[in-house]
């Protein structure tokens, strides 16, 4: 399978994916807002670590 791109928005790939929504979460536990990046997501892990 191949990696996401990461301009792809976070609802788009719930939609693509068959995940219903909400499933993709921030570090708080909140549901990530559907128009985030997964670019910002991954970048945002990095800093984290």
């Amino acid at each position: 399978m191949r990696k996401t791109r990461s301009d792809c928005t976070v609802g788009t790939f719930e939609k693509k994916h068959g995940l219903p929504a909400g499933t993709i979460r921030n570090k708080d536990g909140r549901d990530t807002r559907s128009d985030k990046k997964i670019g910002t997501i991954r970048k945002e892990a990095q800093k984290g670590k």
